[in-house]
Parts: C-alpha cells; sequence; structure tokens
C-alpha cells in the first residue's frame, strides 16, 4: 500500500520531471510522487524532438518563460548536477531565424517590439540583410526575417534525464505504472488509481501527461482542447556546400537547423489526422520537405535523407498556447501542466510557475494567470 503524498505529478517526462525539481527546491520538506508508465520513454515527445529553444513568441508569458528556460538550460550542466555527475546537455547558441513573405512583415515587426520591449536580442533583416548573411538562401519571395541569435537547440534526452536524476536526488519518488482513473468528491480530488490497482492519494495532482493531457484530464471530467498529432523529424544532408544555419522556421511550418555535418527538422502537417499514430511514412520527406527546403535553399535539390522518425506534438486546437494554472475555483487540488510540444524554452519557466502556484497559492515571479484553464471556458487568449 502506497504512503499518501503531498503532490502527485502525472507523467514523468521533461515537464513533470522539470516540475518535480522546482517542487522540491520551493519545498524541500514536500512528500512528491512522479507516476510515469514507461521510464525509457520510447513513445515520449521529448526525446523525439530536435531540442529548440526561443524566445520569439507572440504572447508575454511564453516570452517570459523562454528568456528564464533558456539561461537555465545555459547553466543546466553544473546546476543539475547530480551526485557528483554533471548534466550535460550540448547547448548550441546557434540562433533562431523566423522568415516571412511580404504581407506578414507587419506582424514581425510588431511582433519583435514585443520581444524587444522584454529584453530579447532581436535583429529584424530585410531580404538584402538575409542574403547578406545567408548567402545560399532563396529570398525572392520574402519580406523579412527575424533573428534571436541567443537562442539555440540541445539534447532533449539530455535536459530529461538531468530534471529526473536530480529529483530524485531531492526525494522525488517515481512510480512505473499508468493512471486509469480518478477518485473525486464535487469540490477535491482525493486519488487517482493506477493500472496495477495501487491508489495513489495526494493533496495537489499535476497533469503533466503531454500529448496524453486530455485523456487524462477527462478521468477528472475536465475537457481539454488537446490532441496527439504526429510531425516527422528527419536527418539530411545537402548535395551541395551550404553554410552552418540557424534554426529556420517559416509561416508554413518548415522547420530545421544544422545538426553535425548535416540537418535536421521537418514541415508539420498541420491536417495530419489526430491520434496516437508513431507509424513513419518515409517517402514524406521527398513528398513534402523537400520541396520546400530546396526551395528556400537551392543547395538542397540534391538533399539525401538519412533518416526519419515521428513524435508526437500535443496540439491545443483552441488558441495554440500552454494551459498551465489550476483547473477552477471548485477544484482546488487539480494543476494543469500542459505545454504543447516538447516545449524545452518553457520547461524551466513553467516547471518554477507551477511551483510557486502549488507552494504559495500565486505566481511568484511570472504571472501565467492569463494561460489558465478558465480561457478554455472563454474561447482562447490571444
Amino acid at each position: 500500500m502506497l504512503p499518501k503524498f503531498d503532490i502527485a505529478i502525472l507523467g514523468g517526462g521533461i515537464i513533470g520531471s522539470a516540475t518535480a525539481y522546482f517542487l522540491l527546491k520551493e519545498s524541500p520538506a514536500l512528500s512528491l510522487c512522479v507516476i510515469e508508465p514507461d521510464p525509457t520513454y520510447e513513445l515520449a515527445s521529448t526525446l523525439r524532438a530536435s531540442g529548440g529553444c526561443r524566445v520569439q513568441f507572440t504572447c508575454p508569458e511564453n516570452i517570459a518563460m523562454s528568456l528564464y528556460s533558456i539561461d537555465f538550460i545555459k547553466a543546466f550542466e553544473q546546476t543539475m548536477a547530480s551526485n557528483g555527475r554533471p548534466a550535460p546537455v550540448d547547448w548550441v547558441e546557434g540562433g533562431y531565424l523566423f522568415i516571412v513573405p511580404p504581407d506578414h512583415v507587419a506582424n514581425l515587426a510588431r511582433n519583435v517590439r514585443k520581444q524587444r520591449a522584454q529584453g530579447c536580442v532581436v535583429d529584424l533583416l530585410t531580404p538584402q540583410d538575409l542574403k547578406n548573411k545567408f548567402p545560399s538562401m532563396n529570398v525572392d519571395d520574402l519580406g523579412a526575417g527575424a533573428h534571436t541569435p541567443h537562442d539555440g537547440w540541445c539534447d532533449p534526452n539530455g535536459l530529461l534525464w538531468g530534471f529526473r536524476r536530480k529529483a530524485v536526488e531531492l526525494g522525488a519518488v517515481y512510480l512505473k505504472d499508468r493512471v486509469v482513473d480518478a477518485e473525486m468528491d464535487p469540490t477535491k480530488v482525493r486519488a487517482v488509481v493506477l493500472a496495477s490497482g495501487e491508489r495513489v492519494t495526494a493533496d495537489a495532482f499535476v497533469n503533466a501527461a503531454g500529448a496524453w493531457s486530455s485523456e487524462v484530464a477527462s478521468m477528472f471530467g475536465m475537457k481539454l482542447p488537446v490532441t496527439p498529432m504526429r510531425r516527422f523529424e528527419h536527418y539530411f544532408t545537402a548535395g551541395s556546400p551550404i553554410e552552418r544555419l540557424p534554426y529556420v522556421k517559416d509561416v508554413a511550418r518548415l522547420a530545421f537547423r544544422s545538426e553535425g555535418k548535416g540537418f535536421s527538422g521537418g514541415l508539420v502537417d498541420g491536417n495530419e489526422r489526430r491520434g496516437f499514430n508513431f507509424e513513419v511514412d518515409h517517402d514524406y520527406f521527398e513528398r513534402v520537405v523537400w520541396p520546400a527546403v530546396a526551395h528556400r535553399f537551392p543547395a538542397f535539390e540534391a538533399a539525401k535523407c538519412h533518416r526519419t522518425w515521428s513524435g508526437l506534438y500535443e496540439q491545443n486546437e483552441l488558441d495554440g498556447n500552454p494551459v498551465i494554472g489550476r483547473w477552477s475555483r471548485a477544484t482546488e487540488s487539480l494543476h494543469r501542466r500542459r505545454l504543447f510540444g516538447p516545449r524545452n524554452d518553457a520547461c524551466a519557466g513553467g516547471g518554477r510557475a507551477i511551483a510557486e502556484l502549488v507552494v504559495h497559492g500565486k505566481y511568484q515571479t511570472i504571472d501565467l494567470t492569463r494561460l489558465g484553464y478558465e480561457r478554455v471556458r472563454l474561447g482562447g487568449l490571444c
């Protein structure tokens, strides 16, 4: 029979493990468990992602979380050393570049002003600036680009295990099990039932189940507009010499970056049928990604795809933004921590915010009230 815990976190991926770490840093005396069905993380979004970290968002809350998280990740190896063992995450400050056609320039400039207002270093580039900086780029149909040189990417596997090892060192108990049901009364979540038949009772519960978060939420009678969407990542090389590139993104959801001697990334199909599908379409690169990268960088005309893998993007169908906070005033014991996709750039900022909310009853540093569940009822944020 399991003991009662102060906090139970449902999901032990990067979001759940980061939340566990910050909760125990905020209040070391807490008893805390993390319920994770697969400690190998074979199907977890984190290990199937490219590890990007950026500040190029439109909502101030996302920008603030990213600024904190990126600084945290840069110092991660030393800060998160566990039992004398460093926690390398192979941080690469390669920058982000968001490129847009002429009819999106005004929106891009407005976003740049928001980012700069919060202290971000952002360069707004004309097509000629882009050509000068990235000679291999075709800029004929572009209106502008926003370059954030201090953004970058890291090893998401190292990030996940660094958080998990440190959380365990601080006292977190990881349970290999799956949540299958919840026990509630009108004002409080009492317990969750596990596939093993065990019950976990706690004073507060945090839903950090990633692409499965909507399924978990439904056990509490909570409707969450989050669906799993398959997306592909590819490792490919160029057929002609090309300069090292930042993380390049465009409005069509093409996103790729330099990786070793090649490149890693893909093009998200927003019309992909929702569901838990991990099958790999090995023709997707040639059919969809290759034409897009070859158009933007002609050096990829003879690109070769060496590997394709799939992962789940937790898509917020309402407004694309994170849902963080208490479920409602009536159910004070259920906290939401749902970040769309494997958001490395929000794992630390969001984890710290939830820890503050659980321990202190309110946000102490970044006010994420607008990202709360109430906006689901009201119909969106931005």
